[in-house]
């Protein structure tokens, strides 16, 4: 099946030869998205820390959340073709977690650094189910915080360091239109694994970030 989907960035994405596209969406198409209703869904704790492989890198990245003119935003950085592994891909603040620190720790430090956003101003709220990846090879708890300042107050966010070349508030309701999500399915079945886009107008986020975004999105 294919369909006519917005056009997304410029980024290589290592497709294999083999792989489907899947284009239902688990929610609805014409939601109304505020942050209030994102956050009340989000556990406190997704469970204890258990990296799924023995060298595993411990990580945390902020899933920020604000209200914009047009509902919830989140914020989003893209990394720089600088950078050694996932170039210009879209990413959330974060990165290693330092010994003594603990995801939140980590997560707001991190978006301090990458974006200069003042650890005092989120209000952390919980974590989404934590992930590994294969690339980095990195255990990553997801922290979600909302930032609580009224948009016309809201800081001037950009980036600090080489890591970043860009910094989005991009609403939900960008995520969620039509022909803008699909999942792909890369290799063949029974092993197939599963990967998920959301295609911007000239951006495409995939990857761990996609999976956080979509995790984020289906709470029950």
């Amino acid at each position: 099946m294919t369909m006519q989907r917005r056009p997304g960035g410029a980024q290589h994405i290592p497709r294999p030869a083999s792989y489907t596209e899947h284009f239902d969406t688990p929610w609805s198409l014409d939601a109304e998205w505020s942050s209030g209703e994102l956050l009340s869904r989000v556990p406190e704790r997704s469970g204890p820390m258990l990296p799924t492989f023995p060298d595993a890198k411990l990580s945390a990245v902020l899933l920020l959340l604000a209200d914009g003119p047009n509902g919830a935003e989140v914020l989003l950085t893209r990394r720089s073709m600088e950078m050694k592994n996932h170039k210009g891909e879209i990413s959330f603040p974060g990165g290693r977690v330092d010994p003594g620190e603990s995801a939140v720790d980590t997560a707001l430090r991190e978006a301090h650094e990458e974006v200069g956003l003042d650890p005092e101003l989120p209000t952390v709220v919980g974590e989404l189910e934590h992930l590994s990846t294969i690339v980095s090879k990195s255990y990553i708890v997801p922290v979600v915080a909302r930032l609580d300042v009224g948009f016309d107050r809201r800081p001037h966010l950009e980036p600090q360091t080489m890591e970043a070349d860009r910094v989005m508030w991009t609403p939900i309701a960008e995520l969620t239109r039509p022909a803008t999500y699909r999942l792909e399915r890369w290799g063949n079945l029974p092993m197939d694994r599963p990967l998920h886009f959301f295609e911007l107008d000239d951006e495409t986020v995939w990857g761990a970030t996609a999976r956080m975004l979509f995790d984020l999105l289906t709470l029950p």
